[in-house]
């Protein structure tokens, strides 16, 4: 097999990976398309902009139980810094044993840091899904099980417009790079929705490392990763945007204010303990005359809640058994039972009447 060969072979199997999420997009992009051309009218730019904001909201609904599971994942790595810092300082020299020690520790507290990137990693399938269903409407087709069934719809797609720019078309389509009067509306509405894009992330983490994170948090690798990611990954959606479409860059601005709103909910609701925000919240909770320690005791109490097992059980026949604590020496554990006998009784008391 050549390269060429295998390369297709390669395509044709994510595609067919791909095949379910683009069914998923397209049903939800038709059905919302279809309620929305009642109130705006069908074969309208702004109804296929109301379709893609309800696919955003749609997904992101069904991501909220993951976004809790980041969060909480998120407290467990801030709570277990100091350990963590401990174990630097013990095992600094020997690398090995300090990724041993530190796998160690989060498995006992029960910390997995890739959960934090949970609801990205799910969202990307459904991301180039969108692409795909929206890079086949600018040439004149359609993908996806719905729109292939209703080749109306992809018609629609195809030549929607908002400000004069096509929701399929993207900033590299068309247009001369210089002058500027000399761009197209879609260049325009793309340039301002990869800003847009870009700046929401970055006001997004920049809130949670302000507000939402200890000041020992703000410190170590761990910290400077995270300081590299708040300008890394917008230089990255500013390089990448230029070659998304339109229609996608709604879906992805939507989503980061989406998270942004739903995160600033957060961190003024429940925020972490030992934060600024836990200090603005605590001040809010006294003003209102309410004790800020016995709301934290028990939002604290109902997370770390679990059913317990009792040690000893009573059967209905009044057996009860009891663990007993092996010898010093060793030896194998074993139990004592207890049973509801009659009291010993000598011969004679056997026999009188």
């Amino acid at each position: 097999m050549n390269p060429l060969e295998l390369w297709a072979g390669i395509g044709d199997f994510f595609s067919a990976i791909m095949e379910p999420l683009r069914t998923g997009v397209s049903f939800v992009l038709g059905y919302a398309y279809r309620f929305w051309s009642m109130v705006t009218g069908p074969d309208q730019g702004v109804t296929w902009v109301l379709a893609i904001v309800t696919l955003t909201v749609f997904v992101r609904s069904l991501l909220i139980p993951l976004f809790v599971k980041q969060i909480n994942s998120s407290r467990n790595m801030q709570a277990i810094q100091p350990k963590m810092k401990a174990l630097q300082e013990k095992y600094g020299s020997d690398r090995e044993k300090l990724g041993v020690e530190t796998q160690k520790l989060m498995k006992e507290e029960g910390v997995n840091p890739a959960s934090s990137c949970l609801p990205l990693l799910i969202q990307m399938p459904i991301f180039f899904a969108l692409y795909q269903v929206l890079a086949a409407a600018a040439q004149g087709n359609a993908r996806g099980y719905y729109l292939v069934h209703n080749p109306d719809l992809a018609q629609s797609l195809n030549h929607a417009t908002i400000f004069g720019a096509r929701l399929a078309g993207h900033f590299t389509a068309g247009g001369t790079w210089w002058p500027l009067s000399a761009w197209e509306p879609t260049r325009w509405l793309a340039l301002v929705l990869i800003l847009c894009m870009s700046s929401l992330f970055f006001i997004t983490q920049k809130q949670l490392m302000s507000k939402n994170l200890p000041p020992s948090a703000m410190e170590g690798p761990m910290a400077q990763q995270q300081k590299m990611m708040l300008y890394l990954f917008p230089a990255m959606y500013l390089f990448m945007g230029v070659i998304i479409q339109v229609g996608v860059l709604l879906y992805w601005v939507t989503s980061n204010l989406w998270t942004l709103g739903q995160q600033w909910l957060l961190i003024h609701n429940n925020p972490t303990p030992g934060t600024p925000a836990y200090i603005d919240w605590e001040e809010r909770m006294i003003k209102r005359g309410k004790d800020p320690q016995a709301i934290a005791e028990e939002r604290r109490q109902k997370r770390s809640r679990r059913p317990t097992e009792a040690k000893t059980t009573t059967s209905a026949a009044g057996v009860r058994r009891q663990a007993v604590q092996p010898p010093a020496g060793g030896g194998v554990q074993r139990q004592q039972v207890a049973r509801n006998q009659p009291k010993k009784q000598s011969r004679a008391q056997r026999k009188s009447p």
